[in-house]
């Protein structure tokens, strides 16, 4: 979830944990030690996640950093709109404050409101929703305060049905990154972050992340016209170059070019 050139009827369980497992969401509200709500889904049906989704959406209006699980690996999210919530995300993972945040959004339509889009938007609908982040060049409406240094922006929609519908019922964009202390491994379960769950409001546990390989998303700037430039490999290079290329003929220009 970093770029670097510019410095988805079983039922839901829900967890309120510090160490202690299996307790019922309604008997305990908030976990004495930690004072974070883990909150525990089964991917299967999205019917039942109301609750935790209602739960999140309120942590995240009232300018807290949540963790969540998207198709790649698990995130820190906060409200992308909101300065206080973004500056809590670079305190949390000891980030440096040159280093850019990306937003992620529910829907393809929503990249207009936030992005100066160069492409067609097939182009988009061919690579979105999936594990690829697009670098566009950021439009007036974007927070200013998030990553001010820079005139573009990596945007997502996560090929996961909860991260969909999260930023659906949020109704704005959500910043976006690793749920890690920036320099160390990404994280695909929710255990392998836990030394950050009492800087977080709300953990929402979706399960081992499918793919192991902890690459994070594919990134490519589409920022020119005709030219992309891949900032990160991630995990969906060759399928993302096929589209680029093959379908769309876009050239590629090197990184350091």
């Amino acid at each position: 979830m970093v770029f670097s050139r510019f410095i988805r009827p079983i039922s839901v369980l829900l967890n309120i944990s510090s160490h202690t497992r299996r307790k019922p969401f309604k008997s305990v509200s908030m976990c004495k030690e930690l004072k974070t709500r883990v909150l525990r889904i089964s991917a299967q049906n999205s019917q039942e996640w109301t609750e935790v989704l209602s739960a999140t959406v309120t942590a995240l209006k009232a300018g807290q950093v949540v963790a969540v699980p998207t198709d790649t690996i698990y995130g820190l999210a906060c409200v992308a709109q909101n300065s206080s919530a973004v500056h809590r995300v670079y305190d949390i993972k000891g980030r440096n404050g040159d280093k850019p945040l990306a937003i992620c959004v529910g829907e393809i339509q929503d990249i207009y409101r936030f992005c100066k889009v160069s492409v067609k938007e097939e182009l988009l609908s061919d690579l979105l929703p999936g594990p690829v982040t697009l670098v566009l060049e950021r439009s007036a409406t974007l927070n200013a305060d998030l990553n001010p240094f820079t005139k573009l922006i990596g945007v997502r929609i996560p090929d996961h049905p909860f991260m969909r519908r999260l930023c659906q019922m949020c109704g704005e964009p959500l910043a976006l990154t690793s749920a890690n202390v920036s320099s160390q491994t990404s994280t695909v379960a929710v255990n392998e972050f836990e030394d950050l769950w009492p800087s977080l409001a709300v953990v929402v546990d979706g399960g081992p992340i499918g793919d192991k390989s902890r690459l994070g998303s594919t990134v490519v700037d589409l920022s020119v016209c005709g030219r992309y430039q891949i900032i990160r490999p991630g995990c969906a290079l060759s399928a993302t170059v096929k589209v680029l290329e093959g379908k769309y003929g876009l050239l590629e220009d090197p990184v350091n070019q």
